[in-house]
């Protein structure tokens, strides 16, 4: 049995539809994430989960126990916003504290071993004494973070907690997040519209558009078999192109790079070149005027000459061509 189940969930605010019978799962210890667009209903399922929304029809149940009807102060769980929302008069350890100080069945000991055991685990315990306006973008958000572990919550729901961020300190404070996740065992579900952190941080992608379901898949599955062309457009680059019968898709890596001595299935004419380290990523247009990207390793891209308005020889492999029907 799941420990976090969603079923056919539907919310309407006035006219709008923000979910038509959405139904999500989390298996303990997972860490699931909501990916989609901004406005696809991601946000609304999540405040949903914490009770903070209440759903029109369909229900939640937590490991095993049906919660739709519950608020939010009796689910359980913690909550980390965008925001950080940590009270700026209240040092590091006293945001932490001020949330343990309400669990009346805690003595003051344990009160006080709790905030020093996340502080460590969140590597802040240096800082303990420092104000939020003291400290950087990412170590406000380990705070909240801490805050929202240090009650010992039985799943944890993240709403877009690295939006705000740089793109350094959103990459280190993936990892920082999946580390303590996974060192807790906690069921974790975060909204996100950044594909890159649905596909570094996940055990499953929940991908969501105008207010359903469009796949459930590990980030492998998401990536490599998309089941329609949103799903296969929203994550990652890929090429489209129409054949009679129906529209092919490929990832840019899975284009294989030929010359005209050797077998291969299309001609384009090179747009532009970017060259990317390792990578080199090559722009282009094929005859019937159709746009295709293609990533090469640099090496590759210099033994064959690639340049600007020259003509590029391309190979499709079929194992790596989807197909969709029109």
């Amino acid at each position: 049995m799941p420990y976090l189940e969603v079923k056919n969930v539907t919310k309407r605010f006035e006219n709008q539809i923000a979910l038509k019978s959405v139904s999500v799962e989390a298996e303990k210890g997972e860490l699931v994430c909501i990916l989609g667009p901004s406005g696809c209903g991601k946000t609304t399922l999540l405040r949903i989960i914490a009770g903070l929304e209440s759903a029109d029809s369909g229900s939640v149940v937590i490991n095993g126990k049906d919660c739709t009807y519950l608020p939010p102060t009796k689910r359980n769980f913690g909550i980390v916003f965008q925001s950080y929302a940590l009270f700026p008069n209240m040092t590091v350890k006293e945001n932490i504290l001020f949330g343990l100080r309400q669990k009346k069945e805690l003595g003051k000991s344990e009160i006080e071993n709790r905030a020093a055991e996340v502080l460590r685990l969140v590597g802040l315990y240096e800082h303990k004494n420092k104000y939020p306006l003291q400290l950087s973008g990412g170590q406000q958000q380990r705070t909240a973070l801490a805050r929202a572990i240090a009650l010992s919550p039985v799943y944890l729901l993240l709403d877009e907690p690295l939006s705000a961020l740089d793109a350094k300190v959103r990459a280190k404070l993936r990892g920082d997040i999946c580390h303590i996740q996974r060192s807790l065992g906690i069921t974790t579900i975060m909204v996100t519209h950044d594909q890159e952190e649905a596909l570094t941080m996940s055990d499953r992608i929940i991908v969501m558009n105008n207010a359903v379901v469009e796949q459930v898949g590990t980030p492998r599955e998401i990536y490599d078999k998309p089941l329609n062309p949103f799903v296969a457009n929203f994550i990652g680059t890929i090429n489209f192109y129409k054949v009679s019968g129906g529209i092919f898709a490929i990832r840019p890596e899975k284009i294989e790079l030929t010359t005209r001595k050797e077998h291969y299935d299309h001609i384009a004419e090179i747009k532009r070149v970017e060259f990317k380290g390792a990578l080199t990523r090559i722009y282009g247009q094929l005859p019937q005027q159709t746009e295709i990207c293609v990533d090469v390793p640099s090496r590759r891209a210099d033994e064959i000459g690639i340049k600007k308005n020259g003509m590029m020889f391309l190979k499709f492999p079929a194992e790596h061509t989807i197909k969709y029907s029109v």
